[in-house]
């Protein structure tokens, strides 16, 4: 995180933790020469086209990728969940190659009996874990059961990554303001045990069921870097590495154990022993799951995974209202009702009549501003689509499947293995 990762160096009072907090709203990388640059992250499902009610083991998924030609780096979650991270370039480029790699990879896994499903929360099958890093295990204990589990195993996401730009805190202000409606646009998680569980963003269910000290959004007083020095504070360590070693020594694995008695960085920093190093703070960093975090860019983390034909819709719609200004103004006046309201927006998705509206301005705005931010008219009508097919409906992509689920036959089954119609 922004290069302290490897650095030993012992901290020994809040001013350096306020440091390495400006650092994550440094400018790293800056901005390509088209532009602003966007990264997507993009979570994927797996199941079995023959019976969704199994787990797919990693492995399997595994054989059957393909090589990739869009550059993408492929990881996996600790349920088996699926990651394609895309390079960070202009909109246009970012989304086409990415787009190119989920292409392969959702054929590779046909062939091979397997489907990609964007969904935020598995809504068939119990979380089961399949990978045993020392990372993880830390995490499960700390984070209990039940929703540590369906957090590390049975959730899916997609994260946008965008520059700061030249007015950080402007940027850092306006992916909050939009999150609680662009989370109701984009809810896709209603289901649980192939039932509906009462909110249109089952995964945000899950979050807001977590430690809260490290899921709740970043308060805001108006210096967001301040802000950030105050959470990475007061958040609770969640695991400690035993070996005091950045990467558990040459030839070795870290090790980790989880901090269960409720102490914070706070404390750490105040204790006698060993002192915090930097790398410690790095790392206590990457176990904080705000709906948006600062790391050199701005991490929107608050949208449920999509279908495998929508996500670049989301991509578009984050870039398009936090990076351009003229899009912002009319976009952030419609949101400003609805700020803070994560539980409602996530419960309710665009059924609330007023959360559509709100939407309704900012996929408006979103659509006038795409052309001069360098996409294509072909990405620009899959935002408006997508603006016609629900948030003018009132719907939220959740609601196609809650109406599979009360359907006879094998209407779920279905949408996971062949995918939804777009």
């Amino acid at each position: 995180m922004t290069g302290l990762a490897a650095d030993e160096t012992p901290i020994r009072d809040r001013a350096e933790v306020e440091g390495f907090a400006r650092d994550c709203f440094g400018a790293a990388g800056g901005r390509a020469a088209g532009g602003d640059r966007v990264g997507v992250e993009l979570e994927f499902l797996v199941f079995d086209r023959a019976d969704v009610t199994r787990h797919v083991p990693r492995a399997r998924i595994e054989e059957a990728l393909p090589r990739l030609t869009g550059g993408s780096r492929v990881t996996f979650e600790p349920g088996g969940q699926l990651e394609l991270s895309g390079p960070a370039g202009p909109l246009a480029e970012a989304i086409a190659g990415l787009e190119a790699d989920v292409t392969a990879v959702r054929e590779a896994l046909r062939e091979a009996g397997l489907a990609l499903a964007g969904v935020g929360l598995d809504p068939v099958r119990p979380p089961r874990r399949q990978l045993r890093q020392p990372r993880y295990d830390a995490m499960a204990e700390f984070l209990g059961a039940p929703y540590g589990p369906l957090m590390m195993c049975s959730t899916a996401s997609i994260q946008v990554n965008l520059d700061l730009g030249g007015q950080p805190a402007t940027r850092w202000e306006r992916a909050h303001l939009l999150g609680p409606v662009l989370g109701a646009a984009f809810a896709n998680s209603p289901l649980a045990g192939g039932r509906p569980t009462g909110w249109m963003s089952g995964r945000q269910a899950v979050w807001e069921n977590l430690d809260r000290t490290r899921t709740a959004p970043v308060p805001a007083t108006g210096d967001p870097a301040a802000d950030w020095a105050e959470y990475l504070l007061d958040a609770r360590l969640m695991l400690v590495r035993e070996d005091g070693g950045g990467s558990g020594g040459e030839g070795r694995a870290p090790r980790f154990r989880p901090v269960l008695d409720g102490s914070t960085f706070r404390d750490w920093l105040g204790a006698s022993g060993r002192p915090p190093t930097l790398a410690d703070l790095a790392y206590h960093a990457t176990t904080l799951f705000p709906p948006v975090r600062p790391r050199g860019w701005l991490e929107i983390r608050y949208l449920d995974a999509q279908h495998p034909g929508l996500w670049p819709v989301c991509a578009a719609v984050a870039h398009a209202l936090v990076t351009d200004d003229r899009a912002a103004g009319a976009a952030l006046a419609a949101c400003e009702p609805y700020r803070g309201l994560w539980s409602r927006a996530a419960r309710c998705g665009l059924r609330d009549p007023l959360m559509r509206r709100a939407a309704e301005a900012c996929f408006r705005t979103a659509v006038e501003a795409l052309p001069r931010l360098g996409a294509s008219a072909g990405l620009v009508g899959e935002v408006a689509a997508f603006a016609d097919r629900y948030v003018a409906a009132g719907r939220s992509p959740a609601d196609d499947l809650v109406d599979l689920a009360g359907l006879a036959g094998r209407s779920l089954p279905d949408w996971l293995t062949e995918g939804a119609r777009t």
